[in-house]
């Protein structure tokens, strides 16, 4: 009986009671791709409520991860070699996120320690982005000058980024989150994971998603590539030739 008491007592211990859960709901969960697509911004409400029985905190933070569909990117080097500048050095980044954003109420180092934003792959400098070294696979520190330029470079391009102020506490419990996605942004789902601390634990998780999907012209046009890529290639070699020659009737000179 003993033993069986103190089963139950460790096992309480390593799962400790929930008292909180969290509630998200988006904007619009199916963002289409047109001609004129120039981005969009999907805003995320939640609410944080007790369990039967419960009482709420008298604060809390929240951090969202909202993640891209996967992609493989490789990042060249330069150096001046001869007066020239050349590729010296490549470095493959595998199954990597094509847009990542992390969203908090504060600065996520004042939420929970750096050890635990470690484990949880808080914040873009931890989040694990696959290299292809050599042989091997693995991730880099986070001052590597490959992992650094690739990081600045998709912040450049407004695909990964990371807001101290992106969540907002209208109530004590009732929050929201804008999430901007600009016009490069690749089709695909969208994972948005949402955490839950208090006094700089992990107390609640939740997740959604989204889905941006190409329509009209723009989805025949990249399914005839993908599905029928011999046939999609005969017939835009045919339609260059065919504006070559129309060009040259066009603006030939007598």
């Amino acid at each position: 009986m003993r033993k069986l008491l103190a089963l139950a007592v460790l096992i309480a211990l390593a799962h400790p009671a929930v008292a909180e859960r969290l509630v998200v709901s988006l904007s619009n969960q199916n963002v289409a791709v047109t001609s004129n697509f120039v981005g969009e911004t999907l805003v995320l409400f939640g609410t944080i409520e007790p369990d039967t029985g419960k009482t709420l905190r008298p604060s809390y933070d929240l951090v969202l991860t909202v993640t891209g569909p996967p992609q493989s990117l490789r990042t060249r080097r330069k150096e001046r070699v001869l007066g020239i500048w050349m590729n010296v050095d490549t470095r493959e980044f595998v199954s990597v996120p094509s847009y990542l954003a992390i969203l908090s109420n504060r600065a996520i180092e004042t939420i929970t320690p750096p050890e635990r934003l470690r484990r949880l792959q808080v914040g873009l400098a931890n989040t694990i982005l696959t290299q292809h070294i050599g042989p091997d696979f693995a991730d880099t520190v986070p001052d590597d000058p490959f992992r650094a330029a690739f990081v600045r470079l998709k912040q450049q391009q407004g695909l990964y980024r990371q807001a101290n102020d992106g969540v907002s506490f209208l109530t004590a419990t009732v929050f929201r989150a804008s999430i901007p996605l600009p016009a490069n942004v690749a089709t695909g789902i969208y994972n948005i994971d949402a955490k839950l601390f208090a006094q700089g634990q992990m107390i609640a998780r939740t997740s959604t998603a989204l889905e941006v999907t190409k329509t009209g012209f723009e989805q025949y046009v990249a399914e005839a590539a993908q599905n029928y890529g011999f046939l999609y290639g005969l017939t835009t070699t045919a339609m260059a030739l065919m504006i070559g020659w129309f060009a040259t009737v066009v603006f030939r000179r007598d």
